[in-house]
């Protein structure tokens, strides 16, 4: 042979997947070559393990900066599975040719033999195949190409060289003159390099599996390789040597460029999932309806309406939607109609889609039809149409065979488990306060921490070491779970490891952002990772200094304070490191909290829970550590009085700001209560009804344990009420009662009674407080009237319903 073959396929077509293994039965070649990671093989063998498909090779590559990660999936019915089957059949040497998918090329593909993967970054391949399928009255890429191949493949005699014919005149012009995008172009060099070394190996011939868009290319470049350039042995020319992530070569050799950073790279097997495949539901998916292509695979396509149609009819009657049997007598008859029109010699799958909708939907459709477009379903689609999509996307999961080399986080989390009494699947309720318990639980976090599905925390605390002792977590194994494990071992041998690399991935995402380290760092303290918790604070440190938000500093200390007052997290050495950071948070807060600004509405709560954690810091200000030495906060708690007292005094600030600074002073300021009492009462006296409720929010808010109980406060507090007339009242009332919503019931109803002693009305029980008042039917009927007038004059001016 003085050429190649080189098939250009479509991932995952049936048809593409007969094609190829008839080519390399009949040819029966010495090597097959395969659009696929080059790095796998050298443990390509692991793949003729007897697994259940659909699988995939999921390459990696970790280091202290850097993430990635990349399938190349495999269904039965994917040519480059069937290329690996019949190679071995022939006894050809199959073998993989493109860069590590950890390479920059691959940089933005997460899914190797996504159906769009080649030519998603193309604008020319892309606009063929839109103008291809306009002039053709077709709409969508899929359909496109069932209509082109998928049908034609069933043809019968010479079907093969048809097909052939058709494939290479589509691929062509499908990239045309197009150099491709620089990620494209390295792959198709390091492909032909591949094809350059077995022609000139002179074994035997050469078939090569690639995407189409790629096929032209390759055609060309393989020749232009120079072979000069191959290191050789006594076997003959070398392979082409796989490229090394930057640094691994000074990892091997213990002098890599940056001794501090950590590098993992590799390739493992996991096992997939139909829904992983599916473009409608998988992620890093883009093949539709895996489930319908397998049965093109193993009936043709006509077998495959008719397994689709009795699918579909058992799936919608379990679901109690419409699916008579007149209903599906009409769909057939429907879709032999359409395939007949369209020029089918069977009914592929888009015709038996537009036959479905035609017949069961009886309404105007809010959202598109699902197979007219690429990814989630939209938001309105028929609920007909989400089982039906379910349907051909299938159930079908894989497993790997026992045996398979897995990472070692596999083992190592398994036998931590073990270790710890627990397990990936059941039910856990947990006792914080416990040692093993406490153990426990980081195990679990850490399990939360790589984003296992199946690991739901159902109950817990908000704050990491916040004292709080039950914890509940509910464990579901699945074949996502199991996939999901081996794929993270790309970030560490252990658990522990793992987490941590996991957790900081998602930090430097952060670019800086205060909420996101400071979540970070509560959920290092619930996983036990000193490690990245220390490596937080320098972080948070520049993050405060930066952050223009008093709520977002306040809401940081929220998370520091109690980390340094209860916590284990950091040692002896690292505490100072906190006390700074927590200092800095402070003086950033309160030269943030004393200017007069406007408290929007969506800013409340958090503005006040700001100033709660201010009053928190100056209320502890020297706290012990676990070893027992004196942790102060430098923050001096007569700054916090001074700025509390002048924003309490300043008539421009915001009265929910007021409110809360004197609920904060008399907290703090216990020898000064009186005084603070005396400014209360006269700040809520002096602003109008509207804003009476704010700063009793404050207020209540920053010193409900001791307000509830004041009685000068709440004899002041009815005084003010009292004095309003009956428009003042109806202003200030919603604001009032959500101030007293800060406290919890039994509080709300000691104050209530206090109340009633105010006014010599302790006789009245709650119960008669609450009842309906009794009156006189002609009393009600005035009432009502005077209601139903005003709603009526309120929606004349667009104000309201008028019902």
């Amino acid at each position: 042979m003085t050429s190649p073959l080189i098939i250009g396929v479509r991932h995952h077509s049936p048809a593409c997947a007969r094609l190829v293994a008839a080519r390399i039965r009949e040819r029966k070649p010495a090597y097959v070559l395969i659009e696929g990671p080059a790095d796998f093989n050298a443990r390509i063998d692991e793949l003729y393990l007897p697994h259940r498909l659909p699988l995939a090779i999921y390459s990696y590559l970790s280091s202290t900066s850097a993430q990635r990660g990349s399938w190349s999936p495999f269904a039965e019915h994917s040519p480059e599975w069937q290329a690996l089957v019949a190679a071995r059949e022939v006894g050809a040497r199959a073998l993989f040719i493109d860069l590590p998918a950890w390479h920059d090329a691959l940089g933005d593909l997460p899914n190797r033999y996504a159906d769009t993967a080649d030519a998603s970054d193309e604008a020319l391949s892309e606009a063929y195949a839109s103008a291809l399928a306009e002039q053709l009255g077709i709409e969508g890429r899929d359909s496109l190409w069932d209509h082109l191949f998928e049908s034609a493949a069933e043809a019968g005699e010479g079907a093969d060289e048809d097909l052939s014919a058709h494939l290479t005149q589509y691929f062509e012009h499908l990239r045309n003159d197009d150099p491709g995008s620089p990620g494209n172009r390295a792959r198709e060099d390091m492909m032909a390099r591949w094809i350059a070394w077995a022609m000139a190996r002179k074994d035997g011939a050469v078939v090569v599996i690639c995407g189409g868009y790629h096929a032209p290319a390759l055609a060309r470049l393989w020749t232009e390789v120079a072979i000069d350039g191959f290191a050789r042995d006594a076997t003959g020319l070398l392979p082409p040597a796989t490229p090394q992530p930057e640094g691994a070569a000074g990892k091997a050799s213990g002098q890599g460029p940056d001794p501090q950073e950590l590098l993992r790279f590799g390739s493992y097997l996991v096992p997939y999932s139909y829904k992983r495949l599916d473009a409608f539901s998988g992620y890093a998916s883009g093949m539709s309806s895996p489930a319908w292509y397998q049965w093109v695979w193993e009936l043709g396509a006509s077998g495959a309406g008719a397994c689709a149609l009795q699918q579909v009819l058992g799936r919608l009657r379990a679901k109690k939607l419409p699916a008579s049997t007149a209903d599906f007598i009409a769909v057939h008859a429907r879709a032999k109609g359409l395939a007949l029109l369209r020029g089918h010699r069977t009914a592929l799958r888009t015709d038996w889609l537009d036959a479905i909708a035609g017949a069961l939907l009886k309404d105007a459709q809010e959202a598109a039809l699902p197979w007219s477009y690429r990814g989630p379903l939209r938001p309105g689609t028929d609920p007909i149409l989400v089982e039906v999509m379910d349907v051909l996307a299938g159930q079908a999961a894989g497993k790997l065979a026992p045996g398979t080399p897995q990472p070692p986080l596999v083992a190592s989390v398994h036998a931590q488990l073990q270790a710890l009494g627990l397990s990936l699947d059941g039910e856990f309720n947990l006792d914080l306060l416990k040692p093993e318990d406490r153990e426990r639980s980081r195990a679990l976090h850490r399990l939360s921490l790589l984003g296992l599905p199946g690991v739901e925390r159902v109950q817990g605390p908000r704050l990491a070491l916040s004292g709080e002792r039950r914890e509940s977590w509910k464990l579901r194994s699945s074949i996502e779970q199991t996939a999901a494990l081996i794929e993270a071992g790309a970030y560490g041998a252990s658990l522990e490891d793992a987490a941590r690399a996991r957790l900081e991935e998602e930090l430097r995402a952060a670019h800086g952002r205060l909420d996101v380290l400071t979540r970070g760092l509560n959920r290092a303290a619930f996983a036990g990772l000193s490690a990245v918790a220390a490596r937080l604070l320098d972080e948070l440190r520049a993050a405060i200094a930066h952050e223009p938000a008093f709520e977002a500093i306040g809401a940081a200390l929220a998370v520091l304070h109690p980390l340094l007052r209860h916590g284990q997290l950091l040692g002896t050495a690292d505490a100072p490191v906190l006390c700074a950071v927590i200092e800095a948070a402070f003086d950033r807060a309160l030269w943030l909290f004393e200017a007069p600004v406007v408290i929007a509405t969506a800013e409340a709560l958090a503005h006040i829970r700001a100033v709660a954690s201010l009053r928190d810091v100056g209320q502890n200000e020297s706290v012990g550590d676990h070893a027992g030495d004196a942790a102060i906060l430098a923050i001096e708690p007569q700054r916090l009085l001074a700025v509390l007292a002048r924003k309490a005094r300043d008539a421009a600030a915001d009265p929910l700001s007021r409110g809360a600074a004197i609920g904060a002073l008399y907290t703090l300021d216990s020898d000064n209560s009186q005084r603070e009492l005396t400014e209360a009462l006269q700040l809520l006296g002096t602003l109008a009804p509207a804003r009476l409720g704010d700063a009793l929010s404050g207020l209540v808010a920053l010193a409900r344990e001791a307000l509830a109980h004041e009685p000068a406060f709440i004899a002041g507090l009815d005084a003010l009420v009292q004095a309003l007339d009956q428009d003042e009242f109806v202003l200030a009332m919603p604001a009032i009662r959500g101030a007293f919503s800060w406290l919890p019931p039994r509080e709300r109803g000691a104050l209530a009674r206090q109340v009633l002693r105010l006014h010599k009305a302790e006789h009245l029980s709650q119960r008669a407080l609450t009842q309906a008042l009794a009156l006189p039917a002609e009393t009600l009927a005035q009432n009502q009237l005077l209601e139903r007038r005003c709603r009526e004059r309120l929606a004349r001016f667009g104000l309201g319903s008028g019902a």
